[in-house]
């Protein structure tokens, strides 16, 4: 990367750059947004990353981009919940959940032969719920839960527990939850 005086930037300084965009958003950031903002390419900021990440930054990939967990100014609660349904109905459990105020923080399936995998999710609002069955189309990927007969577990986050028995609530009303 060049400065506006031609004086290539060194990778410590990209990485603090990069750190420093996500810890200005609450929204994940593409690795392509980065790229972009970085003038390297995208392999470019998949490599910053995980040096980030091997130096302890508490930095996460999620379906929508890098997150960088920062912690709240007030104390979060987490909740986990079992859950079964259908892939055409991911969109509904989801939206019930986010409905709520309750961010979905990720999905763990408990698979036969590698045991526990967890993806982040960080799946806050519509728009991301939107965003999440977008990208799940438009892709043709599977949901780790197609592993499991659609056996799987959320960790759920809210800022006071009734949030959290608001959505598993909705959650029973509809069936999904185990």
């Amino acid at each position: 990367m060049k400065t506006t005086r031609g004086k290539r930037i060194s990778g410590d300084e990209r990485r603090k750059s990069i750190l420093s965009l996500l810890a200005q958003t609450p929204d994940p950031l593409k690795g392509n947004e980065l790229a972009e903002k970085m003038k390297v390419s995208r392999q470019v900021i998949v490599q910053d990353i995980s040096l980030l990440k091997a130096e302890g930054q508490p930095i996460i990939a999620t379906s929508q981009g890098y997150l960088l967990l920062q912690k709240s100014k007030q104390e979060q609660i987490t909740k986990i919940v079992a859950c079964k349904h259908s892939i055409s109905e991911t969109e509904d459990e989801l939206n019930r959940i986010v409905d709520c105020g309750v961010t979905v923080l990720n999905v763990t399936v408990e698979h036969p032969l590698y045991g526990e995998i967890t993806r982040s999710l960080m799946v806050r609002n519509r728009s991301d719920v939107q965003h999440f069955v977008e990208n799940l189309q438009k892709t043709g990927a599977s949901l780790l839960s197609s592993l499991t007969d659609g056996v799987h577990v959320h960790e759920l986050e809210a800022s006071d527990l009734e949030k959290i028995n608001h959505a598993i609530h909705a959650l029973k009303k509809a069936g999904y939850l185990l």
